[in-house]
């Protein structure tokens, strides 16, 4: 599977079939809260990134899974994938599942973008600031955007759009959580009218180590200042016991491709026993396919790329 993944759970869409359009850490930002690292191709060009006819049949083999929703999104901008319109008719023509699209929201100013989500059933851009000066700090934008133009191409995109808008704000402890700087992001949720706001914080190791998560005590009291009221979604930890699931190295290895995870993150997002995800983990470790990485927050795993694996001993 080159850019299906999943149905992974989620908190907002259920199961969730992830399709991933472009390649690793394609992007109009470069985020100092990503999970995925640096962005390594950083842009605003749209581009034909993947083959139709390969997505549709990597779809058709997943839908015996019964996803909640086909998820465009993955390690990039999903958004920079041209053509991204006809892809969206094409999978309702093939699965009678709703299409979520998980945007920054960057190139909604642009009226072909806008014209081709029309076609989603849900739509989830983000805001994580309330000014042009974070907006260069905290999202590392490219330098032909402004804070101006993606706020214009929300509100744009809100009086055209039919399907369901959400909004994601990703807030950060010390810069955006302070509660002055959410009431001048409040006040422009206001003007763009989502249908829901979701709020967020970072709860994976971050590209920047001075990104830090603001507690989710704090989080649920700022969720008040918003209208509509907003929703807590953060991914704090949660009960393994929570669900059942016949998850296998295989999905923790395509996981692990994505993003470094902790166990913990591991087991919640698969819905497996602490042990059995260690068992997977540990196995997978001394098959050289995956490694530990010792982070502040306490150990994480990332898979190996194959230029990343050291060479065979020639001595065995």
């Amino acid at each position: 599977m080159n850019y299906t993944f999943g149905p992974v759970p989620s908190r907002r869409l259920g199961r969730s079939l992830g399709i991933d359009l472009v390649p690793f850490k394609t992007c109009t930002y470069d985020c100092i809260y990503c999970q995925l690292g640096r962005t390594t191709d950083q842009t605003v060009q749209r581009q034909d990134y993947v083959h139709w006819e390969l997505v549709i049949e990597e779809i058709r083999r997943k839908l015996d899974t019964r996803p909640d929703y086909i998820t465009l999104s993955g390690s990039g901008e999903p958004t920079l994938c041209a053509g991204l319109g006809e892809l969206i008719q094409r999978i309702q023509a093939i699965a009678n599942i709703p299409v979520a699209v998980l945007t920054n929201g960057s190139l909604l100013w642009r009226k072909d973008v806008r014209q081709e989500l029309q076609h989603a059933d849900l739509v989830v851009p983000s805001l994580d600031v309330g000014d042009e000066a974070r907006f260069r700090y905290i999202n590392r934008p490219h330098a032909s955007l402004s804070f101006d133009q993606l706020i214009e191409g929300l509100v744009a995109f809100r009086r055209e759009y039919r399907g369901a808008y959400w909004l994601e704000v990703l807030l950060l402890a010390g810069y955006t959580s302070i509660e002055s700087e959410v009431k001048k992001i409040a006040e422009l949720v206001r003007r763009i009218a989502p249908d829901r706001v979701h709020l967020n914080t970072v709860t994976r190791p971050p590209v920047e180590s001075f990104a830090e998560p603001v507690p989710l005590e704090q989080l649920t009291r700022l969720a008040d200042l918003f209208e509509p009221r907003a929703e807590v979604i953060a991914d704090y930890a949660r009960d393994p016991h929570e669900s059942e699931s016949t998850a296998s190295e295989s999905d923790i290895l395509e996981m692990l491709l994505r993003r470094p995870c902790s166990i913990q993150d591991i087991v919640a997002a698969l819905g497996l026993h602490n042990n059995e995800a260690i068992k997977y983990v540990e196995h997978l470790r001394r098959q050289k396919r995956v490694e530990s990485v010792v982070k502040p927050r306490g150990v994480y795993y990332r898979a190996l790329r194959p230029e990343d694996q050291p060479p065979e001993d020639p001595q065995g």
